[in-house]
């Protein structure tokens, strides 16, 4: 005879969680929300202020996405039920396992809802900006940072997320000593928030004649991309912007121009740079966002008065103050020293595996 008791017990616990996430991602709020922005958007004069607008249209489509989850996930719930409802009352024994698999697959989707409720942050739906920058080990250092990118690259290709290249400085030798990229897609911040701090390498270096074992250290800076902010006035005369011509790959015009441009935040001394545009005025636009996200997340820091609320503890880039190790030899281990999370297959976090530890780390946040 079929029976799904432990099913059932385990869709009992399940309806609870999402009941909870019914709350936490506030479905009765966003549908009201949803109504007023749907009627907003059917006015004749909305389209007058384009960019507002867009943002409208940005914030609905979020609305719809996240009612539509928690709705489809409710209606899921009902129609587990009853699955398990029929395969019982039919006593079809061959049915036990795909009723089963369902439920497990069901849990699975769940959980996955219940990490994204946890992105409450005020930035964390946003684009992220990242920097990567070599620290101690030199050419080792560099190459590390080159294979750090090309991890963060590999994850958001997982995620669905896009990357755009918004700086780069090649190493001496070989790799790169720093890079600044962009992340967009929907909770890109949020996650990736995660991976700010110091990141340590241990292997047999490709670059030591004697086949030595190197411990070489990179730093990630994690910042949300704000394209606006109407608390944050910059006065234009407390800037100091200079042009200079880029470098790296772009053929010959990229090299035989002033495009790339740096801005000086005088008051801040906060200093943010673009090279990749070919014309100088859309490096200055997306250098001017990068300043208006580091000033917005100094003001954010300086509101809670904790080093850690949006960007996290910079730490020195060197022995003892690393989030993570990466240990290639004489054993292959991932490890996070905040959470504990293991992975010996450091093969495929380095093809961009990073999800389990980053969720590790928002349950802990």
């Amino acid at each position: 005879m079929v029976d799904f008791y432990t099913q059932r017990q385990i869709l009992d616990k399940l309806e609870g969680e999402i009941k909870t996430l019914h709350d936490a991602f506030d479905v009765d709020g966003m549908k009201t929300e949803l109504q007023k922005l749907t009627e907003e958007s059917h006015s004749e004069e909305f389209w007058q202020d384009v960019e507002k607008a867009q943002k409208v249209n940005r914030r609905m489509n979020i609305c719809a996405k996240k009612i539509k989850q928690v709705e489809d996930i409710e209606k899921k719930l009902a129609e587990t039920r009853e699955l398990l409802d029929v395969i019982e009352e039919m006593d079809e024994e061959d049915e036990v396992q795909n009723a089963v698999n369902e439920v497990t697959e069901f849990a699975k989707k769940v959980s996955e809802l219940s990490i994204e409720a946890l992105l409450k942050g005020k930035y964390d739906s946003n684009n992220a900006i990242l920097s990567l920058h070599a620290g101690a080990g030199g050419t080792e250092a560099q190459d590390w940072v080159e294979m750090l990118y090309r991890m963060y690259v590999r994850y958001a290709e997982r995620s669905g997320y896009k990357v755009n290249v918004l700086d780069k400085l090649d190493g001496d030798d070989a790799g790169i000593k720093s890079v600044t990229f962009t992340v967009e897609g929907e909770n890109a911040y949020g996650y990736l928030k995660a991976e700010m701090g110091v990141h340590r390498l241990v292997r047999i270096s490709p670059f030591d004649a004697n086949k030595r074992r190197h411990t070489s250290f990179a730093s990630l800076e994690v910042m949300p991309e704000i394209t606006e902010n109407e608390e944050i006035k910059i006065n234009p005369d407390e800037l100091r912007i200079d042009t200079y011509r880029s470098g790296g790959a772009g053929g010959q015009h990229i090299n035989k121009t002033d495009s790339a441009v740096r801005i000086t935040h005088i008051p801040t001394g906060i200093v943010v740079q673009c090279q990749n545009e070919r014309s100088q005025i859309q490096n200055k636009e997306t250098a001017m966002k990068m300043l208006i996200s580091k000033l917005t997340e100094l003001r954010e820091r300086e509101r809670t008065e904790e080093a850690q609320s949006i960007k996290g503890e910079m730490k020195k880039i060197e022995w003892g103050s690393q989030i993570r190790s990466y240990v290639f030899c004489p054993y292959t281990l991932v490890k996070d020293h905040r959470t504990g999370w293991e992975n010996p297959n450091v093969n495929a976090v380095m093809d961009g595996d990073l999800q389990d530890f980053i969720i590790e780390y928002l349950k802990r946040s």
